[in-house]
Formats: structure tokens, sequence, C-alpha cells
């Protein structure tokens, strides 16, 4: 799975104030309209630009790529409950097949038995899988998720996000991005 990045709308990579993304994953990104109108509200500052201007009879400016906050927003503690954030967690995969299609989210003890919509019990799954399941318990379906689901923390999440970069990353972005990767030893 892949983030559609256009290149033609020249969005800008927004940093937070250590210089790391908000997000991976999405990544965070911000139209070259929103980078502007935050360069003249004097909340970012421009790190690199695009070779393409803007320009007004009485201005003109280069397109930022790269802005950085000049305010730390605090991440996250714990990142919301969402259908979004629980495919990431499960890497956009059924937790009973492996597919990456058709992707919904199955209680793992259903709800017609006591099952509760938390992240310790709600997987990824297929749409095939899901219905195959229905109601049953996991062992009673033969149907045991791969990973026991857990409440992941902003940092799962990013680690996660990194393996589906966008289809497009902009030069200038590859200086900010995964810099605190661990390093491979050579």
């Amino acid at each position: 799975m892949t983030i559609a990045v256009s290149q033609d709308l020249s969005p800008a990579l927004v940093l937070n104030a250590d210089f790391r993304p908000l997000s991976y994953y999405p990544l965070s990104l911000w139209s070259w309209q929103d980078a502007i109108k935050a360069v003249f509200l004097d909340r970012v500052t421009i790190l690199a630009e695009y070779e393409r201007a803007v320009r007004s009879p009485t201005y003109s400016m280069r397109l930022p790529s790269v802005v950085c906050l000049k305010t730390y927003v605090k991440p996250a503690r714990n990142p919301a409950f969402t259908r979004f954030n629980v495919f990431l967690r499960d890497k956009f995969q059924c937790q009973y097949c492996g597919s990456p299609h058709e992707l919904t989210f199955d209680h793992v003890i259903p709800r017609s038995k006591g099952g509760l919509t938390t992240w310790e019990n709600v997987v990824a799954a297929c749409s095939p899988c899901n219905l195959k399941k229905g109601g049953l318990m996991p062992k009673q379906a033969g149907m045991i998720p791969t990973q026991t689901p857990y409440q992941p923390s902003v940092h799962d999440l990013h680690n996660n996000g990194r393996l589906f970069p966008p289809n497009y990353l902009h030069d200038s972005w590859l200086d900010y991005l995964y810099w605190d990767s661990e390093l491979d030893p050579e």
C-alpha cells in the first residue's frame, strides 16, 4: 500500500521543531498553499525550496519543499483507535490469511459473545475471512490471528508506516526522513 503524492502539486514536508516529520504514515505533508500561509503567519521556517515559484504583482516566492514548525508539537502518547491505525498496526494484511485486499476489521471475540471494540480485540481481516469467521470464536472457526491484537505505541505505528513509503519522495525531503532509523553496520 502506498500513499499517492503528486509532485505536480508541490507538497511541503512538515517537520516538528525537533526536525522529525510530524508523521511518517501518512507522511506529514501540506499543500503549497498551506505552507506559504504558515510562512506568512511566521509559524514555520523554510528549510528547502522547489524551483517553482508563485508570484503576485509585487512579490515572488519559491515554493517551500520542507518546512519546520517553530513551536514543538508534542506527539500523542497513545495513537487514536481508528480503522486506519488498526490496519497500520497489522501492516495492511489480513491477520487470518495475510491478504492485503478488501480489508475490514474483525472482532476476535465476537460482539455477540461480549467482545469489545478495543485495540486488544480487533484485527485487520479481509472480507472473505471476516465472513468465514462470522460470529464464531477463533478456535471454533479454526482461525487464529497471526498476531495477538495489542494497543500499539506511536513508535510502533511510525515503524510500520516506514514499510509503506509514498509513491513520490522529493530529493529535498530525503535528508529529513528516517534519520532516526537504526543504522546498518557495514
